[in-house]
């Protein structure tokens, strides 16, 4: 059987309470990650094979995806995952499935419409005729129905115009500090992703490269010029200096 390794030397940990951003270009390994983490990668066939992973002091790689859920950790996948046939509203009550208390029905849906007011007004709209703000909005929302202790944030930026991404990171924010939810958040947008997150790593090739605070990352030259864009570290540069621009990732060596 043909084995393909993605992941070869992550170590990361997420404080309780805590926004870790984890960055990298496609392929890095960014979503193989999260995917390990909640479960997800085991109904593709993959598995943990080395080392482990720990949520709340007990080991969970490869463990069921719907047992990992039920412990508090909900991936919010990329590319807004609607239920596109059912309402916004239908797909919140179906993300209160897994925290099976319907008690706290209406309280949780008043919950994710304080975060969210749009979502209020859109409650008997098919979500799939939603904008992609609007979808990215109920895919967050439906996953804090579920009650979670750990957000696994995939791309939430991704095809978003800019204010709509300062507007939903804003939110998530909110979220952290008044729930109290930790979030590992995968992003390209660095700028976006360090802004909310404290504390980040680097992913390339399957590893781990690099990982600082927040506000360090945020000055690193190397993350400045590779995931921030070439103007952050100055408008200056010449065609043969950007000519060399790849070959000058020092952590790759």
């Amino acid at each position: 059987m043909d084995v393909i390794l993605v992941l070869r030397g992550v170590s990361l940990h997420v404080e309780e309470g805590g926004v870790v951003a984890l960055l990298g270009s496609n392929g890095a390994g960014k979503t193989t990650t999260l995917k390990a983490i909640s479960g997800l990668l085991k109904i593709e066939e993959g598995k943990v094979t080395d080392g482990s992973i720990e949520f709340e002091g007990k080991r969970i790689e490869n463990g069921d995806p719907e047992e990992i859920a039920r412990k508090g950790i909900i991936q919010v996948l990329e590319g807004r995952r609607v239920l596109e046939h059912l309402t916004v509203e239908e797909n919140l009550r179906a993300g209160a499935y897994i925290a099976g208390d319907g008690a706290r029905l209406k309280r949780d849906l008043d919950m994710v419409y304080d975060y969210f007011p749009v979502l209020r007004d859109l409650r008997g709209q098919t979500s799939g005729y939603l904008s992609g703000g609007e979808q990215q909005m109920l895919v967050v929302g439906r996953c804090l129905m579920s009650h979670p202790k750990l957000m696994l944030l995939d791309e939430p930026s991704l095809g978003l115009a800019p204010l709509l991404v300062q507007e939903i990171f804003q939110i998530l924010k909110r979220i952290n500090e008044e729930e109290r939810v930790s979030m590992l958040l995968v992003e390209q947008n660095a700028r976006a992703a360090l802004s909310l997150a404290n504390y980040g790593y680097v992913i390339e090739n399957g590893r781990i490269v690099l990982d600082d605070t927040a506000a360090k990352l945020r000055e690193n030259a190397d993350v400045k010029e590779f995931y921030m864009g070439l103007s952050a570290v100055g408008e200056t540069k010449s065609y043969r200096e950007v000519k060399h621009y790849r070959r000058r990732k020092r952590w790759l060596g």
